[in-house]
């Protein structure tokens, strides 16, 4: 028997690309570790300790910032740590002409002042301070750095997070598809149409006045739209016996070109600010962007659906023998209808997703996120021929394809090179799941 039977059992498959995730944050994170500066609350508690040495009898600590909405976290922590030391602190926020002014009235009615400022408006204090004696003596502070991979920072890891919602949301309907031995190669093609049809609507429907209810319904109409195109697939499939490839490549084209005839080749912009809450927006007491919170919410649902309802077994069942199914009184044509048009939906969810991230919809949007969207099921463990694979699995395979693309534009690898090891990751998963398949 050959060397690699048994190797990786197929149920453990999600095990192991959870390992390598994992593997992957620790590689990236060491690559990427360097001097970082200190922001926010961290910031804070990190000048705090160094105040009362450097404060001299008689000064006082003079918080300044570009804007209390921005710096709000930063100002707060640092002003309640002072008077907890019981130093005497003021602010001053504003523009750097009001935030001169004011050092200048500091200066000319109390001892000179203790300056304490982030990091990343050190540059901004250094102008207001340059060239005005008066100002010359007053003292800086500001956090000290410390080394931390800027993989593991906080910002980057939502970035991740934020920009695979859109891939990873389309990946729950191909997941459904390849569980039941197909493949729908029109959901790029879908995600463009949604975005320019959800933006046209809100744009005559109010432009940039367009209120809650017209953007809700826009975005309502896109995924209805998709979700037609995408059982006018499974019909072709099921109906006339078309083979997947070729009915969604078909269906690809037609969204492709509806997309271009609809906006004219041009994207549609005059949307309200307000619309781009889901794609930028994140919930205020987790922190979280909508995008990631809506990716979590709908993963929880499929995974529900797939492990505990009669129509996920039904999914398996279909992918794993469908004669048999049918013989066991599943009716296969529904099954298959109802998968392809749930692709399409999600579909159509992720277009009226990145349509609010950029806010803008365009006929370009979309380009290769069918083979992306692949990926991340088959790299999540999900076989191709068909009845094995699981939700969690597919998340796991989006965030994979995501660290990877995110490390190596922090580690500074050119594009190029990012497609080829893609390509390989794609390649690797393939194969594995080639080897298990033989061995089952």
């Amino acid at each position: 028997m050959p060397w690699w039977k048994g190797l990786l059992p197929a149920s453990w498959r999600e095990s192991v690309m959870l390992l390598v995730l994992l593997a992957l944050v620790a590689v990236f994170s060491v690559a990427t570790l360097k001097e970082q500066t200190l922001e926010g609350e961290a910031a804070a508690h990190a000048v705090a300790p160094l105040l009362e040495e450097a404060l001299e009898p008689g000064q006082t600590l003079v918080v300044v910032a570009k804007g209390a909405g921005q710096d709000a976290p930063f100002l707060a922590t640092l002003q309640s740590e002072a008077r907890r030391r019981g130093l005497p602190v003021d602010t001053l926020t504003g523009s750097p002409r009001r935030i001169r002014e004011g050092l200048v009235h500091l200066a000319g009615s109390r001892p000179q002042a203790l300056l304490t400022v982030p990091e990343d408006q050190l540059g901004m204090l250094r102008m207001v301070l340059n060239g005005d004696p008066a100002l010359s003596g007053m003292g800086v502070i500001t956090a000290p750095a410390r080394r931390w991979p800027t993989f593991l920072l906080r910002d980057n890891l939502l970035n991740v997070a934020n920009q695979i919602a859109v891939i990873a949301i389309v990946a729950i309907g191909m997941t459904l598809v390849i569980l039941t031995a197909g493949i729908d190669l029109s959901v790029g093609s879908l995600i463009a149409l949604s975005a320019v049809v959800c933006a046209q609507l809100i744009e005559r429907w109010g432009a940039e006045g367009a209120g809650l209810a017209a953007m809700l319904a826009a975005g309502g109409a896109a995924m209805v739209l998709t979700a037609l195109l995408g059982a006018l697939s499974g019909l072709f499939i099921t109906r006339w016996r078309v083979p997947p490839f070729i009915a969604t490549l078909g269906m690809m084209q037609v969204a492709s070109g509806l997309a271009y005839i609809l906006s004219q080749g041009r994207p549609v912009y005059r949307l309200p600010a307000s619309f781009t809450t889901l794609g930028r927006g994140a919930d205020p007491l987790l922190g979280l962007p909508w995008a990631v919170l809506l990716m979590l919410g709908l993963y929880a649902l499929a995974h529900l659906f797939l492990s505990r309802t009669v129509g996920g077994r039904h999914v398996y069942a279909v992918g794993g023998n469908a004669e048999a199914a049918r013989l066991a009184g599943v009716s296969v044509k529904r099954v298959l209808g109802g998968v392809y048009a749930a692709s399409g939906l999600l579909a159509g969810l992720g277009g009226v997703l990145m349509a609010s991230q950029l806010k803008s919809g365009a006929p370009t949007y979309g380009g290769m996120y069918e083979l992306y969207v692949i990926a991340a099921v088959v790299v999540g463990g999900a076989s191709l021929s068909g009845g094995q694979g699981r939700m969690t699995g597919t998340l796991t395979g989006a965030f994979i394809m995501a660290v990877i693309q995110n490390g190596m534009n922090l580690s500074g690898v050119e594009s190029y090179t990012q497609k080829i090891v893609l390509g390989l990751v794609i390649l690797g998963a393939v194969l594995i799941e080639r080897i298990n398949g033989r061995q089952a």
